[in-house]
């Protein structure tokens, strides 16, 4: 595999893309409210994120598979990422998400906005409407650390040379991990414990900070 100059890893749900998907879903389930508050709950730290997930995911059973294509439908880009990855490929890097969110929107949504390699959670489906259970390992705080590292080693990246940005507690520990962590659409814990903050909504104000 040939090496990157640098590694960038984001967020997806409201850092990537503007929406929280799960909420998108929850839509599909009535149940909007009680999800997004359990987000927020979750965002800002104050439950544990594995443990929220499971109990949104849970409010989504009986939703048919067919609701993924309407919730795609919804996504929307963040403003500047289409000219934030194109600046990262021309400088030579790479451009990495890990989510909390699910495979089943990201797989859709990913390669079309210039991002090279992603890692999400799993729905598990059974005769065409999702059970409200997720399939396999959480993508957790833990897990977004540890895939920042494992690319970075792939790619011959140093880890002075990556660069992760997010929004909320689950992605602490990959700024932690990262060169440089960048605090953008964030909580305020988050901001407290980045390298950066990023203002503006704009993921062209990330640029000017590119090795």
């Amino acid at each position: 595999m040939t090496a990157a100059r640098f590694l960038v890893v984001l967020d997806a749900d409201s850092t990537l893309i503007r929406n929280e998907v799960i909420e998108l879903l929850a839509d599909e389930a009535g149940r909007r409210a009680e999800v997004q508050a359990a987000t927020e709950a979750a965002m800002r730290g104050e439950v544990d994120f594995a443990t929220s997930l499971r109990s949104r995911v849970s409010a989504l059973s009986g939703v048919p598979v067919e609701a993924f294509e309407r919730v795609r439908a919804r996504v929307e880009p963040t403003p500047g990422v289409h000219e934030l990855t194109a600046a990262v490929h021309e400088r030579g890097g790479v451009v990495g998400v890990v989510s909390g969110g699910f495979h089943e929107i990201l797989d859709h949504v990913a390669p079309p906005i210039g991002v090279d390699r992603w890692r999400a959670n799993r729905l598990a489906v059974a005769d065409g409407v999702l059970t409200g259970a997720v399939e396999g390992e959480i993508v957790d705080a833990e897990a977004k650390a540890h895939w920042l590292r494992t690319w970075a080693a792939e790619l011959g990246v140093a880890p002075g040379a990556t660069l992760a940005i997010g929004d909320g507690a689950n992605d602490l520990r990959m700024m932690e991990a990262a060169g440089l962590g960048l605090a953008f659409n964030a909580k305020p814990a988050v901001r407290a414990a980045a390298s950066l903050v990023i203002g503006p909504v704009d993921l062209r104000e990330v640029i000017p900070l590119l090795p």
